[in-house]
């Protein structure tokens, strides 16, 4: 996991191998120590096998975050974000089948 600040002031976060529910609750905590108005952005374009275990793990975190935009997921993952009510923009989130 890495996090940046970008020079438009967003913090993207950076998730590579595997995203279950360990990675989940290290990324929950994280989440939990920003704050929730601050523009951010979460990039899963290098998770290599993601656990639906870790949505229910990050899902809450993310949901109470307003300008979440998300990269790199499937559609499957795109679903059960927005099932566990987490609104994360439209155009990125999915980008691949």
């Amino acid at each position: 996991m890495d996090m940046v600040r970008e020079t438009r002031g967003e913090l993207v976060i950076h998730l590579d191998g595997t995203f279950d529910g360990q990675a989940a609750a290290v990324l929950a905590r994280r989440l939990g120590e920003l704050g929730t108005d601050d523009a951010l952005v979460i990039d899963f374009a290098h998770v290599e096998a993601f656990h639906d275990l870790g949505v229910a793990t990050v899902a809450r975190e993310l949901a109470g975050h307003a300008g979440l935009r998300v990269r790199g997921l499937a559609r499957h993952q795109v679903r059960l974000l927005r099932y566990y009510g987490v609104d994360m923009g439209s155009e990125e989130a999915a980008v691949e089948d």
